[in-house]
């Protein structure tokens, strides 16, 4: 697949997955929601490396790393973003979630000693402004509750762990190591901890009986975990951790599309020009925009 195909890929499926987890949230702790999550998602993994003869064993510091993404990417931010989520609404979710690409471009020049492309934190930049414009308005309609900090902290700690976990998922895949035999073996790892949190933290290990737990739970491992995180790994393998995160700015825009359909949104121009500035900041990011003709522009002015 292009990189563009891989993009859209993980734009629509991630962009959706935004109602199904709402339908996680009740029944079950949300650690648990996420380890079968990842249970379901590892075993399709592990049966496409059985059937495929695809080997499996792979030197001991790509599994230390492997470990390590599978307890910040797919542990840490996933149960921490599920926990934010009881208290924020998500618009809120979405705007702070245009801070990972900043963390993102940080790590990656300290931990990767990669330079730090202008035109991705520019794009960014451009994202987060046309971000504020679509959502800030939905907060007028929000009270302030004494677990608003709370869930602002959670959904932090969240993104921070997102963007360790993608910087190690690149010096991973810089190895050569395949990009579905690293999400089996992270996927795998992350059961460890977080059926470990969720014994720690006393949860209760019992099964919903709501039906639309299980077909959200079924789209999410499928859809969300194997499809969508097999095409981002692999756009983190060809374009870089930093512009592949700008997917986070982008499936924002196919919730609130949904939103429409199914909940009744209603559009106004000034969501309307943040959609534009969004897409403009993506193609910013991409390269597609030269930053010399930004620059000459913004003299002129």
């Amino acid at each position: 697949m292009s990189n563009l195909q891989l993009f859209v890929t993980c734009t629509l499926i991630w962009g959706s997955t935004w109602i199904a987890i709402t339908f996680q949230l009740d029944e079950v702790d949300p650690v648990l929601s996420v380890a079968y999550r990842f249970t379901i998602a590892a075993i399709i993994l592990g049966c496409v490396c059985w059937f495929k003869r695809l080997p499996l064993k792979l030197p001991m510091h790509i599994h230390i790393k492997m470990a390590a993404v599978g307890l910040s990417l797919y542990t840490l931010d996933y149960s921490f973003l599920y926990e934010s989520q009881r208290y924020l609404v998500s618009a809120v979710v979405a705007l702070m979630s245009s801070c990972i690409i900043y963390i993102n471009v940080i790590m990656r020049r300290l931990f990767l000693k990669k330079p730090i492309r202008m035109e991705v934190v520019l794009g960014a930049t451009f994202g987060l402004l046309g971000m504020a414009l679509i959502f800030v308005p939905q907060f007028e309609n929000e009270q302030t509750h004494l677990f608003l900090s709370l869930g602002i902290t959670l959904a932090c700690i969240s993104f921070v762990c997102a963007a360790l976990g993608n910087v190690i998922s690149e010096r991973i895949l810089d190895h050569g190591t395949p990009v579905i035999q690293m999400n089996f073996w992270a996927m795998t790892y992350a059961l460890f901890f977080l059926y470990g949190f969720a014994f720690l933290n006393g949860a209760e290990f019992v099964l919903p009986s709501s039906s639309d737990y299980y077909v959200s739970l079924l789209f999410l491992a499928v859809f969300g975990s194997v499809l969508a995180f097999g095409a981002y790994m692999k756009l983190v393998q060809q374009i870089g951790s930093d512009k592949a995160a700008y997917v986070v700015l982008m499936y924002p825009l196919v919730a609130l599309f949904l939103s429409t359909l199914f909940e009744g949104y209603q559009w106004h121009l000034q969501a309307l020009i943040g959609v534009a500035v969004v897409l403009f900041g993506n193609a910013v990011a991409m390269g597609k925009v030269p930053l010399g003709v930004l620059l000459k522009k913004s003299v002129k002015n």
